[in-house]
């Protein structure tokens, strides 16, 4: 495993992450599998690890704090997030902070999860949504300062909505941001465009999530793909955007380099930009924590493959179906 420096925060993390939003309760999430996963990763190295209150109402937590404390020996870092107030998602242009993020809802779920956790602190506290609108509110900054003041939280992250990298740029000149989690992949390469440049300008740990387009870049997807009942990924992958998303990493798969995987190419070209802190696939599954830990190894793309996945960029508009 290769480490990168989380910004500002000087904390050394692994390359490749650890997300556990599926953990929260998707379908077919096993515990005890999903606890094997996970403590296998902390052994091949894996340091950082992003869940949320909204996984499961904080069930995806208990398992961050189960294996926190399950390896003492270990600097595992921590970070979750604050659901908005009006439980939302993503975020909508006219949402007010009073409707998603007021000082004392930021305390209460701040508390909330670190109980989740069974932990004294959580390393990287972050927003589960995002307006720009609210950059200079200062009642967010005042909540957040008393947090890191009292031990709580180590920082404070944004996590942005999906396919919107511009709304935040606003926020983060204001110095108060830590971290920003955002959507970036072959496919999702507008964070190139603004904000991985302010922030490496303002020294802004970066988290890049979704670096499978939610399954369609792992190749195994068919425009008659469907899952169980219940399952989040039926209400994002319409007909429209699973026929689209399939054609698209179809197109990906002759790229894919003698002997490697079009999931271990997508990762690779994420690890290829310098402004990128850590990624965090979701890994389930023991054999998924051992494949994606794998494309850390120091080895990058070729220029010219590289070149050649710029124009697989995909700029999309966030609609009805993309939360």
């Amino acid at each position: 495993m290769h480490y990168r420096t989380f910004g500002r925060l000087g904390w050394q993390v692994s390359e490749i992450g650890y997300g556990m939003w599926g953990m929260g309760g998707w379908t077919e999430s096993d515990d005890a599998e999903s606890r094997q996963a996970l403590q296998l990763s902390a052994d091949l190295g894996c340091t950082f690890f992003d869940t949320a209150w909204g996984y499961g109402a904080g069930h995806s937590e208990g398992l961050l704090g189960d294996l926190v404390r399950a390896n003492p020996g270990k600097k595992l870092y921590t970070a979750t997030k604050i659901p908005p107030k009006n439980f939302t998602w993503p975020s909508r242009r006219g949402f007010t902070l009073d409707e998603t993020f007021p000082p004392d809802h930021i305390r209460e779920f701040t508390e909330k999860s670190l109980a989740n956790l069974g932990l004294p602190r959580v390393d990287l506290m972050q927003f589960h949504v995002w307006e720009d609108a609210w950059a200079r509110d200062e009642r967010w900054q005042r909540a957040v300062d008393d947090l890191k003041r009292e031990g709580l939280i180590g920082g404070i992250g944004i996590s942005i909505n999906r396919w919107e990298p511009w709304n935040a740029l606003e926020t983060l000149r204001t110095g108060q941001i830590d971290a920003v989690q955002v959507i970036y992949n072959i496919f999702d390469q507008a964070p190139e465009d603004e904000l991985f440049p302010l922030c490496q300008e303002l020294n802004i740990g970066v988290i890049a999530r979704v670096p499978f387009d939610e399954g369609s870049l792992t190749g195994t997807l068919t425009k008659s793909t469907r899952w169980p009942e219940g399952d989040w990924r039926n209400s994002y992958f319409v007909p429209e955007n699973l026929a689209a998303s399939v054609d698209r990493a179809d197109a990906l798969k002759p790229l894919v380099p003698a002997g490697a995987t079009l999931p271990d190419m997508a990762l690779r070209f994420i690890l290829h930009h310098p402004a990128v802190s850590t990624i965090i696939p979701g890994m389930r599954k023991p054999r998924n924590v051992r494949a994606n830990i794998a494309a850390s190894d120091g080895v990058g793309l070729p220029a010219d493959l590289l070149r050649q996945l710029r124009a697989h960029r995909w700029d999309r508009e966030p609609t009805e179906w993309s939360q």
